[in-house]
């Protein structure tokens, strides 16, 4: 039987499987908080770097995922974690998963890791390589699956940058992630539409800048109101401008766009949305009803 007890931060030896610019930060960290590490990357020379500061270099995966425990992979996509894994004894392994995926491949992924002897854990990491092992860098990893997996090895995993285990789903930690990407696309089209605006003008992009930033942080708070209208079921307590205002004044939105000779194509697919909440007789409301539009099935 594998042993499940707590290992010592300080002592836990583990396995890296994927040198890309993300699985290199996280090798770097481990090797400065002097955990023993096992690496292996399909491109054999990106490992000379991590060897030359005492990292053992496997010359196949099956060979690193053999020499530790806790096996952590780091990988372009989900058809590449697949190929690694392909015939590789995964018995009694602890399989952390760090190569980003959708939750329908992470649930997909514990299931085949649970039928081949091992527990999974996956994350969603919320970082670029510049933060990993860097105190305070505001970067952490989601982590969903096993929790008996998390708690066993969360100070070993707290090493590259902090955690946030988010349930035993293990999908949700790659829903968390995508669910926050997609916010943050969202949030660069109107940054990218409101430059477009400016350019050409005498308005300095810098100075421009320091306005854009102070009102979507000055805006990013109504989150919190539209998170109470979808759990109350009730979109319009709280409300300051409505959907039927904000349609009425789309038409100056875009008739600026125009005279200005940018495209409208980043704001009027939402645009196109709040006009048919309005036109369903839902103009008191806020913007919550708007995720009733794009959830329906």
């Amino acid at each position: 039987m594998t042993d499940m007890t707590d290992y010592s931060a300080q002592s836990t030896s583990l396995t890296l499987l994927g040198l890309g610019a993300m699985g290199t930060a996280l090798a770097h960290a481990w090797l400065a908080a002097g955990h023993p590490l096992t690496v292996w990357n399909r491109t054999a020379a990106r490992a000379e770097p991590l060897a030359a500061r005492g990292a053992s270099v496997a010359a196949t995966a099956a060979e690193a995922v053999a020499a530790n425990r806790l096996v952590v992979l780091c990988l372009l996509d989900d058809d590449s974690v697949g190929e690694t894994l392909d015939g590789v004894d995964l018995t009694g392994k602890d399989v952390v998963n760090l190569t980003t995926g959708t939750p329908g491949q992470s649930r997909a992924l514990a299931q085949r890791a649970a039928d081949r002897g091992a527990r999974l854990l996956d994350g969603g990491i919320m970082a670029v390589p510049p933060m990993i092992g860097v105190a305070n860098s505001g970067g952490y990893v989601f982590y969903s699956g096993s929790r008996s997996l998390f708690d066993t090895h969360s100070r070993v995993l707290a090493v590259p940058t902090a955690t946030r285990y988010v349930g035993e789903d293990p999908g949700h930690a790659a829903l968390y992630d995508v669910a926050l990407l997609s916010a943050m696309t969202g949030m660069f089209a109107g940054v990218s539409h409101a430059f477009a605006l400016i350019r050409g003008e005498d308005i300095p992009p810098k100075d421009f800048a320091h306005l854009l930033a102070g009102w979507l942080t000055a805006m990013a708070s109504s989150v919190y109101g539209m998170a109470g209208q979808l759990e109350s079921g009730d979109y319009t307590t709280g409300v300051a401008s409505n959907l039927a205002m904000q349609v009425a004044g789309s038409a100056t939105l875009l008739r600026t766009a125009e005279e200005q000779g940018v495209s409208p194509e980043l704001l009027s697919p939402y645009m196109a949305l709040m006009e048919r909440r309005v036109a369903e007789g839902h103009g008191d409301e806020g913007g919550a009803g708007i995720v009733d539009l794009l959830t329906r099935r």
